[in-house]
């Protein structure tokens, strides 16, 4: 156990797993979907990708409610391949070795509305060996609200808009664990509609740092 609480007047319990969480998390995932109006928000990840994580290449936690996983959220130590996302935030080669990518993040249907993304966003991070991991990055598709909340919630900011996975219209997320970014006074406010003018800011140095709500359309931040 990593760490514990309440949920309401449910206990709960946070725990790092390993290969024998798969059956479990496979039936958690599926109960997530099913929930879900807009199917194409979430990418699940299949029963290789879980153990690829759990085997070592990255840490996973789960939430835990009398003995049912309820949650759990993973990080990622991602392949050293073209599609790498240090690549688009523009690290040099000898820096994407410290990534680390925030994977999937679940929280069961009946289990919303305690704030349960960002608790075990707190939890996890505290599992990293900073030493080894520096940075951390994670893609969100434009207009996934609750995905964007959460990503800036960690302080977390845009460093890029492109298209990846064969076409999706990603928003690049990224963070240093071991230093504290500062933002100058210039700020933009663009609808999360307008693709190119958001990629002509990143371009130009500016960074997407909160998102807002405008009458009926959201709105990222960019500032420089």
């Amino acid at each position: 156990m990593i760490a514990q609480g309440f949920l309401g007047e449910h206990a709960y319990t946070a725990k790092k797993l390993d290969v024998a969480a798969i059956p479990a998390l496979m039936e958690l995932q599926q109960a997530v979907v099913d929930a879900l109006p807009d199917k194409a928000i979430l990418q699940p990840l299949d029963e290789d990708e879980l153990r690829f994580i759990l085997e070592g290449n990255g840490v996973m936690i789960g939430i835990f409610v009398a003995e049912q996983l309820i949650a759990f959220r993973a990080l990622l130590e991602p392949e050293l391949d073209d599609e790498h996302l240090g690549l688009d935030i523009g690290l040099t080669e000898k820096e994407l070795g410290k990534v680390l990518y925030q994977e999937i993040s679940n929280v069961h249907p009946n289990f919303r509305g305690h704030g349960l993304q960002q608790t075990m966003a707190n939890i996890i991070m505290k599992q990293v060996d900073t030493e080894k991991h520096q940075i951390i990055c994670a893609t969100v598709m434009p207009y996934n609200i609750a995905s964007l909340k959460d990503k800036f919630a960690q302080g977390m900011y845009v460093a890029a808009l492109k298209y990846k996975y064969g076409g999706k219209l990603r928003y690049v997320f990224t963070k240093s664990l071991i230093e504290q970014i500062e933002f100058g006074v210039e700020l933009r406010e663009v609808s999360m509609g307008t693709t190119e003018e958001q990629q002509q800011l990143l371009k130009q140095g500016f960074i997407g740092a909160e998102m807002k709500k405008i009458e009926d359309d959201w709105f990222i931040t960019y500032r420089k």
